[in-house]
């Protein structure tokens, strides 16, 4: 798989994508880079500590979150997009679910949308992101938390997504999938979902896990989300044991020397 300017091996590899939330209010990490030297700083010590991606965050979407204009949105991430493109030669990724601020950050060199409605909350978004040749991750996402089968429904909707994709015109090897932990799922879900999480990656396609400080840790080890890297790390080996191609992380070096040390026990 091709991400900007650098080949995937996603079949055997699991691979670091560092989160760079340039917003005042995400759930863990809220206002501590949210301008362009911070960014530009974090992006540096990710780079050293292993990221093989980064991930740019410009609108919070932590439990009860408040949405953002795209205008806003943009505003946020275009000047800390141009700055890392300048100073780094490493893929980026953008956390957006609409197609404005995904085109805006595709016309000045972004190269992954990483879209947490999977395609299904802009109509735009897809053929935004095949016009730009771009490569995408699509999450798994409802606003309810009601199925009638847990892991079939899932799997369902993620190829729902891609079949989105590829009918406009995106190419099946620019389409990574993520099961969406932490969206709506209750916390039982979350844990059956990384229980059986090798029936998400054996549907063919690149699957990202991002678990990273996420409550189903806080609420599993009964702690604030400073203090889930443990947690986090657990989740992390369980990704490199199921074949997940992508961890999306806070703590860079940590899940670094993690993946490293689960792919050699594999």
């Amino acid at each position: 798989m091709r991400i900007g300017n650098r080949e995937f091996d996603t079949k055997n590899n699991t691979y670091i994508m560092g989160i760079l939330n340039v917003t005042p209010d995400s759930f863990s990490d809220g206002g501590k880079w949210n301008n362009i030297d911070m960014a530009l700083k974090r992006t540096e010590i990710m780079i050293d500590e292993g990221a093989d991606i980064i991930d740019i965050g410009g609108e919070s979407t932590r439990p009860g979150y408040e949405m953002i204009s795209a205008e806003e949105e943009i505003g946020r991430i275009i000047p800390v997009i141009e700055s890392i493109k300048k100073h780094f030669d490493i893929p980026l990724s953008v956390d957006t679910y609409k197609s404005p601020v995904a085109k805006a950050a595709l016309e000045i060199g972004a190269d992954l949308i990483n879209d947490i409605w999977g395609l299904k909350y802009d109509p735009e978004m897809a053929h935004v992101i095949a016009k730009y040749n771009a490569a995408c991750c699509l999450m798994h996402n409802k606003k309810n938390a009601e199925y009638t089968d847990l892991l079939s429904n899932i799997k369902a909707d993620l190829l729902d997504s891609a079949d989105k994709a590829l009918s406009a015109g995106i190419r099946k090897d620019k389409i990574i999938l993520d099961p969406g932990i932490g969206f709506g799922k209750t916390y039982e879900m979350n844990l059956e979902v990384l229980q059986r999480l090798k029936e998400i990656t054996d549907i063919c396609y690149p699957v990202l896990l991002g678990c990273s400080r996420k409550s189903v840790i806080g609420n599993t080890l009964l702690l604030p989300s400073d203090q889930r890297l443990e947690g986090t790390l657990v989740t992390t080996v369980q990704a490199v044991f199921c074949g997940c191609s992508f961890v999306r992380v806070h703590d860079v070096k940590e899940n670094y020397r993690t993946v490293k040390m689960a792919k050699a026990l594999l």
